[in-house]
Parts: C-alpha cells; structure tokens; sequence
C-alpha cells in the first residue's frame, strides 16, 4: 500500500478559514449576515403576541356558538399561546439573569 502525503498550503487553509496568512479575518468591517438580536427579538415576541391573540379570538368564537371553530382547535391553540409564553418567559429571566451577572462583574 503507497501512502503519499499532499504538501500542507497554509495559504490556502487560511483562505478556506476566512483568515489571512497573518491570522487577521479576510472581511473586516463586514456586517453579520441575517437578522440581529433585536429584530429576531422583536419577530419572535410578535409571533407570541400573535398567537395569544389568535387563542382569545378563538376562545370568544367558540363562546358565541361559531359553528366554523370546533373546541379542539381552540383549546390546541391556547395551549401554543401558553407554551409559547412560557418560552418568553424563560428567555427574559435567562436574559435578565446574564444582564445581572454581567453588572456584578468586577473591571
């Protein structure tokens, strides 16, 4: 069995790591690709915010006898409303939790 070894190109794994040859990122000054943290904040407590609101609408449907909202759907969507104000409510006490850790931090 003939084992050959290919030369290493440092240049070209920087390249291929988004680094120059001198360790310094390629792309500097460029701003991060997709959405940030509050914008994809702000979209996810909109979706939560929207469905409660979907739940309570369905909730007074279903209190006003509408024959097009069955029970089941409605009582599925208040428990994603519940979940997903649960989630919220994780996030913010993580989040205020970090915030106070990084307060009591010592410079």
């Amino acid at each position: 069995m003939n084992v050959t070894l290919k030369p290493f190109d440092f240049a070209q794994a920087a390249a291929r790591a988004g680094l120059a040859t001198n360790g310094q990122p390629l792309q500097v000054g460029r701003a991060v690709q997709g959405p940030g943290f509050q914008q994809a904040l702000t979209q996810a407590l909109g979706a939560v915010s929207k469905s409660q609101l979907d739940a309570t609408a369905m909730q007074r449907e279903v209190q006003l006898d509408n024959p097009t909202v069955s029970l089941e759907q409605t009582m599925v969507a208040m428990q994603k409303a519940q979940i997903g104000f649960q989630a919220t409510l994780q996030v913010r006490n993580k989040l205020v939790q970090a915030y106070s850790d990084i307060m009591s931090m010592q410079v």
